[in-house]
């Protein structure tokens, strides 16, 4: 009996020892896919991580996104890698939701070895991801997130240097459309209609109100309304009331066509105006309630060779899909990133250590990339330096308008 349960004792303490550190002997790998610290794996890969939603009811954003920068980075790997290493995607679904970006991106540090980030997509999500981004110095640069304080928190004058964006900023796009509506269409009544607690809507109103005064036009109508909110026939009552030139609905695609059409039934006549949130709406509401709206957006469908190639190959790679914004922004982040891995990867360093990543930060911050909507360049906050696109909803169809 003593032989056996001696027996029985070896076998645990061989289990447990095997069951704790894999197999016995084997050298643990260091994030940027090498067998031995310092040293690279043959071939090799560099791990980024893609953090967006891709379920939930912001899934057409998240999944847009996703889809053009997997197109460009697949590109990248067709035609050899980033010296002569692959590129890997480590993507995870955060639903739009804050805590499941931070979870998804602890697991992707702790589990995955990232050395950089592609996301997040909306902007609450992103900031929560900067929290616990910015300590660690991880790279990251988000396609869509336009709250400023994404890349800035005001409050204690805090740059945060490891993030990028290749989206306008909420500020700028509320100013455009202020001004878009006072000098081309000679507003000089505005409403606004937003979702209160929502960093993306909150933002854009506060910066269309902030010029609209600057500018001389009257803000007669400010109303709020709340997340999952379906009827907003109170509010656009009293919005009716003022008759305004023009209606500011900063919003999400599916608010704002609920939004349009309830408008229309309650005898709102002025010209609705919004943000890069609008792409797609036209699936939300009537072509007849949407007819004569104007949007702000970073991408204009067909407008340049390279924009044509970027359509034609999303087209090919995706069951013949039209990219919209999203998709061309997902597509430039992962071009300034990959512009970013190419330099640290020329002064020899390895994948996921600090100095790699301190040198992809740096080759962002100086980066003069070159994507589908822009050639880009970065100012003191880390935002974009680029134009506006001014897109037109007409006949059911968001058309460019102009640059603006």
């Amino acid at each position: 009996m003593k032989r056996i349960l001696a027996l029985v004792l070896v076998l645990v303490l061989a289990l447990a020892l095997f069951g704790c550190g894999g197999k016995a002997n084997e050298p643990s790998k260091t994030p940027g896919g090498t067998d031995q610290p310092g040293k690279p794996a043959e071939g090799g890969s560099i791990k980024i991580g893609l953090l967006g939603c891709i379920t939930g009811e912001y899934a057409q954003y998240g999944i847009a996104v996703h889809n053009g920068a997997k197109l460009y980075i697949n590109k990248v790997n067709a035609e050899g890698g980033v010296n002569g290493k692959q590129i890997e995607i480590v993507e995870y679904d955060d639903k739009g939701d804050g805590t499941e970006a931070v979870n998804a991106f602890t697991r992707m540090v702790d589990n995955d070895g990232i050395t950089a980030l592609i996301g997040s997509v909306l902007s609450g999500a992103t900031i929560a991801v900067v929290s616990e981004a910015y300590p660690i110095g991880m790279p990251m640069i988000s396609a869509s997130a336009t709250a400023a304080g994404v890349t800035y928190n005001e409050d204690t004058d805090t740059v945060f240097s490891n993030v990028f964006r290749v989206c306008f900023i909420d500020p700028f796009q509320g100013e455009k459309m202020a001004h878009f509506a006072a000098e081309v269409l000679g507003a000089k009544t505005a409403a606004v209609i937003y979702e209160t607690g929502n960093d993306y809507a909150v933002g854009l109103k506060d910066a269309f109100v902030k010029a609209a005064q600057e500018i001389g036009i009257s803000v007669v109508a400010d109303e709020g309304y709340s997340k999952g909110d379906k009827d907003f026939r109170s509010q656009l009552t009293n919005i009716a009331a003022k008759n305004p030139d023009v209606i500011f609905s900063p919003n999400y695609y599916e608010d704002d066509g609920m939004i349009v059409t309830q408008a229309r039934q309650v005898g709102v006549t002025g010209t609705f105006l919004g943000g890069d949130g609008w792409a797609k709406v036209t699936e939300y509401a009537s072509a007849a309630d949407l007819e004569g709206s104007y949007y702000c957006s970073a991408y204009a469908p067909g407008s340049t060779d390279a924009v044509k190639q970027f359509e034609a190959d999303y087209a090919a790679a995706y069951n013949g899909e039209t990219p919209n914004m999203f998709a061309a922004l997902g597509y430039d982040a992962a071009v300034v990133l990959v512009d970013a891995l190419k330099a640290a990867e020329a002064k020899g360093l390895t994948a996921g250590t600090d100095e790699y990543k301190a040198a992809v930060i740096e080759a962002m911050k100086n980066t003069s990339a070159v994507g589908v909507t822009s050639q880009y360049s970065f100012d003191e906050f880390n935002n974009p330096i680029k134009d506006a696109v001014i897109i037109k909803i007409t006949d059911g169809k968001e058309v460019f308008d102009r640059m603006f």
